[in-house]
């Protein structure tokens, strides 16, 4: 349940095109819907602007299955995270305009026709750390953000991320993905005047304790507009990202 789309029903009943027991009846799923194994948060997209989103890891396809068919009952854009192929196939069996995304294991239902809504640089360093820049990039576009990927700019090749200085400048936010010692989130932060989103990735030698290195370095960083999120946190990073750009463009 969109905030517009509440909007709708609200006006229907107001100008008598909508019995008020049939809107009670199509509110019945709020605030959330029990499906035995999952409640369903219909009522995200009314306090936050984006709907529920499903992390598919540890869940069975059925159940990745079930949560997906409630929410796009709404109406609202459906976004499923770190979804196997096996969930993807069941999932697109029933759904086929969804799509999956091997590289960032999406699956991605649109059913919103909103204009983009602000502008976000996606970097990662390199194409180790492809496939949480990508779940950061679909996880964005998803929720109608304009999405510029930015990819292998990492700090062992300086001359690659000063080639794009420009294409940096247009973002309303800007998300870094980078392993090894943590270090390009720092040197983004210096050259821009927005939000970087730093997600430290699992990727690096034995040093690198699975991500561990580079959180510490980016919560560490000498650049003051830089915050950090989890280890491998592509979504949750795209998610803020989102956010800031929408509040830089209402308040332009």
């Amino acid at each position: 349940m969109t905030r517009d789309t509440l909007l709708q029903l609200l006006s229907e009943v107001e100008r008598g095109t909508l019995a008020p027991e049939a809107a009670a009846s199509r509110l019945t799923s709020l605030p959330f819907e029990d499906l035995g194994h999952t409640r369903v948060d219909h009522h995200r997209s009314l306090r936050s602007g984006l709907p529920e989103v499903i992390y598919a890891a540890g869940k069975t396809p059925e159940q990745v299955l079930d949560i997906f068919t409630s929410l796009a009952a709404d109406g609202v854009d459906v976004l499923t995270t770190r979804a196997s192929a096996t969930t993807a196939e069941l999932v697109l069996h029933h759904f086929p305009a969804a799509t999956y995304n091997a590289t960032a294991r999406t699956i991605a239902l649109r059913q919103s026709a909103s204009a983009p809504r602000g502008r976000i640089a996606i970097l990662c360093a390199g194409t180790s750390d492809l496939l949480v820049a990508e779940e950061a990039a679909i996880t964005a576009e998803t929720f109608h953000t304009s999405v510029t990927r930015l990819y292998d700019v990492g700090v062992a090749g300086l001359q690659r991320l000063l080639a794009v200085r420009e294409q940096l400048a247009a973002a309303d936010a800007v998300v870094v993905c980078a392993g090894m010692e943590g270090a390009l989130p720092s040197v983004v932060g210096g050259l821009v005047g927005v939000p970087v989103i730093a997600v430290p990735t699992s990727v690096g030698y034995g040093a690198s304790f699975a991500g561990v290195t580079a959180l510490l370095g980016m919560l560490n960083s000498c650049s003051p507009n830089v915050t950090v999120v989890n280890i491998d946190n592509g979504f949750g990073a795209a998610y803020t990202a989102v956010l800031i750009a929408r509040a830089a463009v209402e308040a332009a």
